[in-house]
C-alpha cells in the first residue's frame, strides 16, 4: 500500500499516557506516520503526571510521540491540546500557546456540514475524580497493575502470532459497575452537550471508543491508546468516524477502504 498519509479534516486523540508501560505509542507513532489533518485535537491525558510522580518511565518512542506531534503542528496542523486529569498540571496554562500548539479547557468545534462539537477531556463528569480523589489514585493503580499483566499477556500473544487484545478493556465490559459507570458518563457529557445548545459532544477519558445519539445530540469518545488504540476522525464532507488502529498500516488495507467510502451514519444533519 502507498506510504501517501490518509487525509482527514479533523483527528481527535486522548488517554495516551506517556510515561507508562501501557503506553502504545509504537501503534500511535505508526499512526500519525499515515495521516494528516487540518486539525489535531489532542483531548487530554495525554502525558501522565500521576504515573511519572510514582516512578519514572519514560521510552524513546515517547519522545518521538511528542516530536511527531510538534512536526505536523510547525508544518500548518492547527493543534489544540485539551488537559485531562492525568496531566492536569497544563491547566494552569490555559489560553497559551506551546509553541503551535493551543491550550484551552474546551473549545467548539464545527464539522464540515456545520454541526458544532463541544470538545472536552470529560474528567469533570467523573464522581470518582472529582469527589474522592483519593480513591481514583488508588484505582489507578489498580488498573497501572492489570496494564502491566496486559502487556507481558500481549509479549506472549505476539510470539504465538495472534493480534493485540486489551486484558483491562475485557474486565471493563464484563463488570458491571464498570458498565453501569460509562453508562452514566455518557447521559452526562451528552446532557451538558444538550444544555449548551450544541450538535454533539467529543470527549475522552473513560477509555471506551463510542459514537451515538444520546437524547438528541451526538456523543463521541475517541478511546484511548492503552486499551482500544482508536482515534476520532473527521472526514471532508463532515463525517464523523472511529478509526481502531490494532494492527499495523500495511495490514488494515480493507478497513481502510471501508473508512473513506462515506455512509449514511451520523452524516448531514444530527439524527432525529
Amino acid at each position: 500500500m502507498s506510504d501517501t498519509p490518509l487525509k482527514f479534516r479533523s483527528i481527535w486523540i486522548s488517554d495516551i499516557h506517556l510515561g507508562t508501560a501501557g503506553c502504545q505509542a509504537d501503534y500511535l507513532l505508526d499512526f500519525l506516520k499515515h495521516v494528516d489533518a487540518d486539525h489535531l485535537y489532542l483531548v487530554g491525558d495525554i502525558i501522565d503526571g500521576w504515573a511519572l510522580k510514582r516512578s519514572w518511565f519514560w521510552n524513546q518512542s515517547h519522545n518521538d510521540v511528542i516530536q511527531k506531534v510538534l512536526r505536523k503542528a510547525r508544518k500548518g496542523t492547527q493543534v489544540t491540546y485539551i488537559p485531562g486529569n492525568h496531566d492536569e498540571g497544563a491547566r494552569q496554562f490555559l489560553g497559551l500557546m506551546f509553541g503551535d500548539i493551543r491550550i484551552a479547557d474546551e473549545v467548539i468545534h464545527t464539522t464540515a456540514d456545520g454541526r458544532r462539537f463541544l470538545v472536552l477531556h470529560g474528567d469533570r463528569f467523573d464522581g470518582v475524580v472529582q469527589c474522592a480523589r483519593w480513591l481514583a489514585i488508588v484505582g489507578d493503580r489498580l488498573y497501572g497493575i492489570t496494564l502491566r499483566l496486559n502487556h507481558w499477556f500481549n509479549r506472549a500473544r505476539a510470539r504465538l502470532g495472534l493480534g493485540y487484545w486489551s486484558l483491562s478493556q475485557y474486565l471493563k465490559h464484563k463488570v458491571k459497575t464498570a458498565v453501569n459507570f460509562v453508562s452514566d458518563f455518557e447521559e452526562a457529557v451528552a446532557a451538558e452537550a444538550r444544555a449548551r445548545g450544541v450538535d454533539g459532544v467529543i470527549c475522552g477519558h473513560i477509555h471506551k471508543a463510542e459514537m451515538r445519539e444520546i437524547g438528541g445530540v451526538v456523543y463521541c469518545n475517541d478511546g484511548d491508546w492503552v486499551e482500544s488504540l482508536t482515534a476520532l476522525v473527521e472526514l471532508a464532507n463532515g463525517e464523523l468516524k472511529i478509526v481502531t488502529w490494532q494492527k499495523y498500516y500495511a495490514e488494515q488495507a480493507a478497513q481502510i477502504a471501508e473508512l473513506v467510502t462515506p455512509s449514511p451514519v451520523f452524516q448531514g444533519a444530527t439524527p432525529a
